[in-house]
């Protein structure tokens, strides 16, 4: 963000309130902001809170005689690095779509050549409406960015889809479409993370210590490479990074659905640690398994789950790289080489897992290849992200 420009509309919408906060995010984050308020949007925040905060002039008004002597409207669309529309209305979405040009705003928003990003903040049912939706789907076809709102009550009183997201969600998704083309633009990964839980009865389960942070940060890294994620995520409570596609499933057989939807893609890494077993007969969904007094537990049969991996490898629209991890105690590379042998994968990650490293926040790692083998050491899950996404992309290159 460091010196970037950012050209912020303020729409009409009680969410314009926080424009306020993004504004001063953006000038904390390194970025300058110039102000445009809408008619609409100075019925919820003023000209003078902008100024103050955005130490810029707020424009207001198309006739403005001094700025439009020099043509203002159009040196303000070409002077940002990025037009950012916050909050967005139905209205404004609808104006955007039809390249309407009726006042300060949407005359900026057609006449700049600059990337434009739109948030919209409307009510649940204006979000839903098949023309709110066509309108956004106009604007995603001309490489508009239109970021989905968020879940939560309302100020109607109502509650859905139609939220304006928070300040610092907002301002990721500005860094997000600052940073352009990446070492990925233009590639599908396919990502899997987190645990199985294999169900025993309705309140128990198998399971294994997998944080699944290790697969959300290849994740995040590989949507800030440009590249279009699909995370398929085990059972955990980990904010989705901006920029990707989460599917969130329970077991072994619904994670190996999961994937082989999300197919093709250009490059599959599978970092889950996918339970090895499953209860044959996992009973009544509807009943708990109770003691039955004879102080012997019940006979519980387990039957091998679906190798995920294996079976990626082996289909006819397998990736054209499969990157699988190996989360090992002892003997870690050799065991590592012989399971990216046995399941045809390209690459195995060896991931030491002796010690406290499952379940925490930093990783050793050495990438096993038919080439040989390549450290990247001990180090924080997200350093160990960047670094397998950038040997992706090197690969591809």
């Amino acid at each position: 963000m460091q010196g970037k420009r950012i050209l912020l509309i303020v729409g009409g919408g009680i969410a314009a309130y926080k424009s306020c906060e993004l504004v001063r995010l953006i000038r904390k984050a390194g970025g300058e902001v110039t102000c445009v308020l809408t008619e609409g949007g100075s019925h919820f925040v003023t000209a003078m809170t902008l100024a103050a905060l955005s130490e810029n002039p707020v424009h207001t008004t198309l006739w403005d005689l001094k700025n439009e002597v020099e043509m203002g409207h159009i040196q303000l669309s070409r002077q940002a690095d990025l037009v950012v529309v916050c909050p967005a209305t139905a209205n404004m979405l609808a104006k955007m779509a039809a390249g309407i040009a009726d006042d300060l705003a949407t005359t900026l928003i057609l006449a700049t050549d600059k990337p434009v990003l739109a948030v919209p903040a409307m009510n649940v049912r204006m979000w839903l409406n098949a023309a709110t939706q066509a309108n956004v789907a106009t604007l995603r076809s001309r490489d508009i960015t239109v970021v989905d709102p968020d879940d939560g009550a309302m100020a109607c009183g109502e509650y859905g889809p139609g939220r304006l997201p928070e300040p610092p969600a907002v301002l990721e998704a500005i860094q997000h479409a600052l940073r352009g083309p990446g070492l990925l633009t233009g590639r599908h990964v396919l990502v899997t993370a987190g645990p199985t839980h294999e169900p025993i009865d309705p309140v128990r389960y198998i399971a294994n210590r997998s944080s699944g942070l290790q697969g959300f940060a290849i994740a995040e890294a590989a949507a800030q490479a440009g590249a279009k994620v699909t995370l398929v995520a085990g059972p955990v409570d980990l904010p989705t990074p901006y920029g990707v596609t989460r599917v969130n499933v329970e077991s072994a057989l619904q994670m190996e659905a999961a994937v082989e939807k999300a197919l093709p893609a250009d490059v599959a890494v599978m970092v889950a640690a996918v339970a090895d077993w499953r209860a044959e007969n996992a009973g009544d969904p509807a009943r708990k398994i109770k003691k039955d007094g004879s102080g012997q537990p019940p006979a519980l049969k387990l039957v091998e789950n679906p190798d995920i991996l294996a079976g990626l490898c082996a289909s006819p629209r397998r990736p054209a790289l499969v990157v699988g991890f190996a989360a090992e105690t002892h003997d870690v590379i050799a065991n590592a080489q012989a399971k990216r042998l046995r399941k045809g994968a390209d690459w195995i990650v060896a991931n030491d897992v002796s010690g406290d490293v499952m379940g925490g926040t930093r990783n050793a790692v050495q990438i096993v290849t038919a080439s040989g083998i390549e450290a990247i050491g001990q180090a924080p899950k997200a350093v160990i992200a960047q670094a397998l996404i950038e040997r992706i992309a090197r690969a591809f290159d």
